[in-house]
C-alpha cells in the first residue's frame, strides 16, 4: 500500500493510498481521514460508500466530514467506486455500467466477473488492509454511503452484521431490482436470475433480516432520482418493526450540498453506537 498524498487538516491527515488488489486485479484507490486522536491509539472507523460517476475524492473533498470525524474521534475511509481500466468491453460506455458504477456487487456474468468485485473488495480486502496499516478497531465499524453508495452500504451492512455495528445512507438506491439504475447494473454483472439480485436488493435483505443493526436514512423531497430510481417508501414498507429512522427532508436534493448539511447527525448517529 502506498501513500500517495497527505494533507494537515483539523490537526489530523487526509490521505490518500494506492495498492494492487487481487481481487479486482487492478489497482485501487482509496482516502481516509485520521484525525488528531489517532496518534497512538486505535478509533472507531467509518467506512464512505460514494455513489455513481464518483472516486475517493469526492466524499473526502465535499462532505466536510473531516471536522466530525476529529469531533466523535473516528477514522474515515472512503475507497473508489469500481475497478478502473480493467478492459472489460463497454465499462466506459455509459455513467451507470462499468467505469465508477460497480454497485458493491460481485459479478459474475460475463466479461464482468474477473474484476467486478466489489462487495469482496469492500467487505475483506480493503478492511483487512485497512485494519492492518491504519490505526483502526476492527470490531468497532460501521458503513454509510450515497445514492449507489447508499445502496451498498445497506447491503454490505445488512448481510454483515459481524462486521457493520451501524448503517447509515443519504439517498439510497432502496430497491434496485425495482429501478433503472439497479435492473442495468444487476443484468449485466449477475445475469438474469432475479434470486441473485435480491442478494443484493436492501429492500429484500430486510425482509429477512435477523439481526437488527441500527439503520438512519436521509432522502431530500426535492431529489429528481426519488421515485424512479431510489424509491424510498418501498424501504419504509419492508422495514415495519425494524430499528430504522427514515427521514425525509423538505427542499432537498441529491447532492453533497444535502449531504453536507446532515453529515454531522450521520457522525452523531454512529459515534453513539460505535463508542457506546
Amino acid at each position: 500500500m502506498e501513500k500517495t498524498k497527505s494533507y494537515k487538516q483539523f490537526d489530523g491527515y487526509t490521505n490518500y493510498y494506492s495498492h494492487q488488489s487481487a481481487i479486482t486485479g487492478t489497482k485501487m484507490n482509496f482516502a481516509a481521514y485520521l484525525p488528531p486522536q489517532s496518534e497512538g491509539r486505535k478509533l472507531p472507523v467509518l467506512y464512505w460508500l460514494s455513489g455513481l460517476t464518483c472516486t475517493e475524492e469526492n466524499f473526502i473533498t465535499k462532505a466536510y466530514a473531516q471536522i466530525f470525524a476529529k469531533k466523535f474521534g473516528v477514522v474515515v475511509v472512503a475507497p473508489d467506486t469500481s475497478p478502473r481500466g480493467a478492459g472489460v468491453p463497454g465499462e466506459d460506455d455509459g455513467y451507470d455500467l462499468g467505469t465508477g458504477a460497480g454497485f458493491y456487487v460481485d459479478a459474475t456474468n460475463g466479461a464482468w466477473a474477473k474484476n467486478y468485485k466489489m462487495y469482496t473488495y469492500v467487505t475483506q480486502e480493503l478492511r483487512a488492509l485497512v485494519e492492518k496499516q491504519l490505526p483502526v478497531d476492527g470490531k468497532h465499524s460501521g458503513i454509510f454511503g450515497h445514492s449507489m453508495g447508499g445502496h451498498g452500504a445497506l447491503v454490505l451492512g445488512l448481510r454483515n452484521p459481524d462486521l457493520y455495528k451501524s448503517i447509515s445512507a443519504f439517498a439510497p438506491i432502496c430497491a434496485p431490482m425495482r429501478a433503472p439504475w439497479g435492473q442495468k447494473a444487476f443484468s449485466a454483472y449477475l445475469g438474469n436470475n432475479r434470486d441473485d439480485w435480491a442478494r443484493y436488493d436492501a429492500t429484500e435483505l430486510l425482509k429477512s433480516a435477523k439481526c437488527k443493526t441500527p439503520i438512519l436514512i436521509d432522502q431530500g423531497m426535492d431529489d429528481e432520482f426519488l421515485k424512479e430510481q431510489l424509491l424510498t417508501e418501498e424501504f419504509r414498507k419492508a422495514a415495519q418493526g425494524y430499528p430504522a429512522s427514515i427521514r425525509m427532508r423538505d427542499g432537498y436534493d441529491h447532492s453533497y450540498f444535502f449531504i453536507s448539511t446532515f453529515i454531522e447527525e450521520h457522525f452523531a448517529f454512529h459515534a453513539e453506537i460505535l463508542k457506546g
